[in-house]
């Protein structure tokens, strides 16, 4: 059976059960407790808490997933892959163990046609309920094995929903290792199948990955997740991942750049190496295509150990030759028609991996540099071993891979301080961690603050779509981040209306500002609009007058001008967008905005800077677009119908199963909870002020909007304006007079220079001529006035030039410009042919005015700010250059 019939296997199976099909989140998963999605049930994480009421009480997915916590055994086991296809069905208070288990029974052994005598099953330990449940369908006692917390109780890896497990797995018989069931042997009893019984919550951690349990959840629900990876590998008939359809032919791939066969599963290095960069190469694709980008932190430095790793055992294997970008296109070949977005990134995924490989070695020339000096100053010490420091600052410092490290340390025949290496990281990654700590304390102890607001009162009823003006009530009143009773004047609070025509910041778009005056009179400044929770507005604001309290009945409403300011700009955000891709390409996807009133920024994936023609281009084609007046149309669909009908996401939203798309003409389709102008020419004029990198393969473009716009160009006329009057010229030929004046100028101060160097030239002339004889050679020694600090250093090799180099001689001349004492110091070739160096004439000089001297060979300089002590500085230096003759 091909992935393809399991997974419309796996829907047909629970759709026919009345679940609704949801497709895949994003791999960036809008949840700051998580980098990346690494489980089905990502998504549906409010449905589990009870923060959100789910559009449907039963639900499947096919969920992409990426997890590095196993990183280490890709290749070294059979099963272990970073990222997968997690196929799930979820009951969000509706079916609990009894139909979990019976369907996963029924898919497995009726529609997979699984041999029920080679599946094992394993329960949590105190769970008695499960036990009878499998033991009702048949399954031999002696078949399930009762596991602890390890085994079979699953969370996130972060505080969130979590609960008992009953893991099905499937003997793939001796060829894979010893008997004695799941808890012996993982390799030969493939774990496929996990059924979550999702009923408890855990809380903010101890800092050693403890998460404790700290309640229920509202409604026992069901989590499941089946691997596709490895229920491919039973149906197919294969030893290992990397072996299905889903990888087969990038396994192939490899196997063509390496000029050999894969030579299975024989645990040998080059079996490693052929599953590492067949499996990481899959990794890399789908996060690049989901707008992950390699970086030094967060998510990026997961996809960039990826690349890494991939290259390195690609050079194991004998491959010198660019490897990521042929691996990864035979991904996108493979699996671009279950996942087209692979395809549509394509471009992208090129241009990232080829600059990441060509940077990556860059960095392992650096890094065995490095390394070979250590490993140089570990033979010299006789330690026999590399400093943890080194390894560390290998990794750290210049991204060489640890596992790179010890291996050239062993063919050095010296170990690594691995401990010491593992402890500096550990304190590296606790530091990092208790960064934000109290903050995520904090802000754990507002959110439950926040549940129990919602659990009592319900989601905010938005209506600010429509109004700007909304008659509504205080529900509840926050000091502090607790609820109060009573707030008086001058208190800053957080606010929580039935009704609110505020905006609450999401997609890039600022909160909105307003008033809330109530019955009696109280006024409340409002400051700002965010989701406490997903649907739940919280409100900042500012007593101004009067006293606040639950209950009381009020009426909010919005600075109108400054959501008109935003609309404005939030409507032409989605047109520089599109323009950027008409522009640049496809691959020019959003990374992150800023939408505010009159002004807008857009971060997006480029690899090069926008050049000022294709500014101007793009700036042309966003004007002319919009004084075209496309009409501003907003509908609502299924995320499925918006996605089918072309609609793309911006980065950061959250969308459930019904969304809002915004269409701008047709040039832009935007899934989005915006609020927007009604017509094109409202969003503009636009003023694009330039664009920069943020980081690797990112660029930002800044822009004005409306009336802001407008001042900006008011202002540029003015100053425009006033350079023509300083240049006598009117505006449209400013140009030519300021390039006629600047050529003016330059020949002036060319002329000038020449003047001032035949000047120079006198002098010189005249100080060479003032040497005096002093022990066996000549010195010269003057105080000079009228010289800049950029002239006398030339001044001295002037002056040195111009006298015999074949004696031994010193010069020194002092000069006093903007308040500093400068001092240099010049010798003849014939005594620097004696080792003398010219800075030792100028060392105790240095120090009588406050400074150091500086330079090597037969030049040195010094300067200090204590003028006062500049006679005393000559002598110094005038005493140490006789010393010098004389000896």
């Amino acid at each position: 059976m091909r992935s393809t019939d399991i997974r419309t296997t796996f829907f047909d199976f629970f759709t026919s059960r009345g679940h609704t099909r949801v497709p895949s989140s994003p791999l960036i998963p809008d949840d700051p407790t998580l980098l990346l999605a690494n489980a089905g049930m990502n998504q549906f994480k409010p449905y589990f808490l009870g923060e959100v009421s789910p559009p449907y009480p039963r639900a499947t997915s096919v969920q992409k997933c990426a997890r590095t916590s196993d990183i280490d055994n890709v290749g070294r086991t059979t099963r272990h892959a970073t990222f997968f296809e997690m196929l799930g069905n979820f009951s969000f208070g509706d079916y609990f163990k009894a139909d979990a288990i019976a369907y996963a029974w029924e898919l497995l052994t009726e529609h997979y046609r699984l041999d029920p005598g080679r599946l094992w099953i394993t329960v949590y330990r105190d769970d008695d309920e499960a036990m009878d449940l499998w033991r009702r369908l048949g399954v031999p006692a002696d078949r399930i094995q009762r596991l602890g917390m390890d085994d079979n109780f699953w969370s996130m890896g972060v505080p969130g929903p979590c609960g008992p497990s009953s893991e099905i797995c499937y003997d793939r018989g001796p060829a894979f290792g010893p008997a004695g069931g799941p808890e012996a042997n993982g390799e030969r009893y493939l774990e496929i199948w996990n059924l979550v019984f999702m009923q408890n919550l855990r809380g903010e951690g101890d800092g050693k990955g403890d998460f404790p349990i700290v309640g229920e959840l509202p409604n026992r629900s069901i989590d499941t997740g089946l691997g596709l990876d490895r229920i491919a590998a039973i149906l197919q008939g294969v030893d290992t991942v990397c072996e299905t359809d889903l990888l087969a032919p990038t396994l192939a791939a490899v196997e063509s750049l390496a000029g050999r066969r894969f030579p299975g599963r024989d645990g040998s290095d080059a079996s490693v190496s052929f599953q590492v960069v067949t499996e990481h190469a899959r990794s890399t694709a789908f996060l690049i295509a989901d707008g992950v980008l390699p970086s030094n932190e967060g998510r990026g430095y997961v996809l960039r150990r990826l690349m890494r790793r991939a290259i390195r055992h690609a050079r194991a294997l004998g491959i010198e030759v660019p490897v990521l970008t042929t691996v990864t296109g035979s991904v996108i070949d493979n699996l671009a028609a279950d996942w087209p977005e692979l395809e549509a990134q394509r471009s992208l995924i090129e241009a990232v991996t080829s600059r990441e490989e060509e940077a990556f070695g860059t960095t392992l020339r650096q890094g065995t540099r490095l390394l070979d000096a250590a490993i140089s100053r570990a033979h010299t010490s006789g330690t026999g071993r590399l400093p943890g420091e080194t390894a560390f600052e290998l990794h750290d410092t210049y991204g060489f891979p640890i596992d790179l490290t010890i291996e050239a340390a062993q063919a050095a025949g010296l170990a690594v301080d691995s401990d010491r290496y593992a402890a500096l990281l550990d304190e590296q990654r606790r530091r990092a961690k208790n960064t934000g700590k109290g903050k995520t304390a904090a802000a754990m102890r507002r959110q439950d603050t926040y549940r129990e607001i919602l659990a009592q009162h319900g989601r905010t009823d938005f209506v600010g779509y429509t109004d700007t003006t909304a008659d509504t009530q205080l529900l509840a009143i926050l000091h502090d981040g607790q609820p109060v009773q009573e707030a008086s004047e001058g208190q800053q609070i957080e606010l929580v209306l039935d009704r609110s025509p505020f905006y609450a910041e999401s997609g890039g778009q600022v909160g909105d500002t307003g008033t809330i005056h109530t019955a009696d009179g109280t006024r409340i400044d409002i400051t700002d609009t965010q989701y406490g929770l997903d649907g739940f507005q919280v409100l900042t604001g500012h007593i101004i007058k009067g006293e606040a309290r639950p209950g009381q009945s009020a009426q909010a409403t919005v600075d109108a001008r400054r959501r008109a300011a935003v609309a404005r700009s939030h409507s032409a955000t989605h047109i520089v967008h599109a323009m950027l891709r008409r522009t640049l390409g496809d691959h020019a996807r959003q990374q992150g905005s800023l939408v505010a009133p009159g002004r807008l920024r857009f971060d997006f994936t480029h690899f090069a800077p926008v050049d000022d023609n294709q500014l101007a281009t793009i700036s042309a084609l966003v004007n002319d677009y919009l004084l075209d007046d496309p009409e501003v149309r907003i509908w609502h669909a299924s995320r499925a119908e918006a996605e089918a009908s072309g609609a793309t996401a911006f980065f950061g939203d959250k969308y459930g199963e019904r969304v809002r798309v915004v269409d701008i003409g047709d040039a832009s389709r935007e899934l989005c909870g915006g609020t927007h102008v009604g017509h094109g020419t409202q969003a503009g004029p636009v003023r694009i002020l330039g664009e920069s990198s943020i980081g690797t393969g990112l660029r930002r473009v800044e822009a004005l909007t409306g009336r802001d716009a407008l001042d900006h160009a008011d202002h540029e006329r003015r100053l425009l304006a006033e350079v023509g009057r300083l240049v006598n010229a009117r505006p449209d030929e400013v140009i030519a007079a300021l390039t006629k004046r600047l050529a003016t100028l330059a020949n002036a101060e060319q002329s000038l220079q020449q003047h001032r160097q035949r000047e120079l030239d006198i002098i010189a002339e005249r100080l060479a001529g003032q040497r005096r004889q002093t022990g066996r050679g000549w010195l010269i020694s003057d105080l000079l006035d009228d010289l800049t600090a950029a002239e006398l250093r030339p001044l001295t090799s002037n002056v040195l030039n111009r006298c015999p180099g074949d004696q031994f001689g010193v010069i020194i001349f002092v000069a006093i410009t903007d308040g500093k004492v400068q001092l240099t110091s010049a010798i003849t070739a014939a005594l620097a042919d004696k080792g003398v160096q010219a800075r030792t004439v100028l060392t105790e000089a240095a120090k009588a005015i406050g400074g150091g001297a500086g330079g090597s060979g037969n030049l040195a300089s010094a300067g200090g700010r204590q003028v006062e002590n500049v006679d005393n500085a000559i002598r110094r230096a005038t005493l140490a250059a006789e010393v010098l003759l004389s000896n």
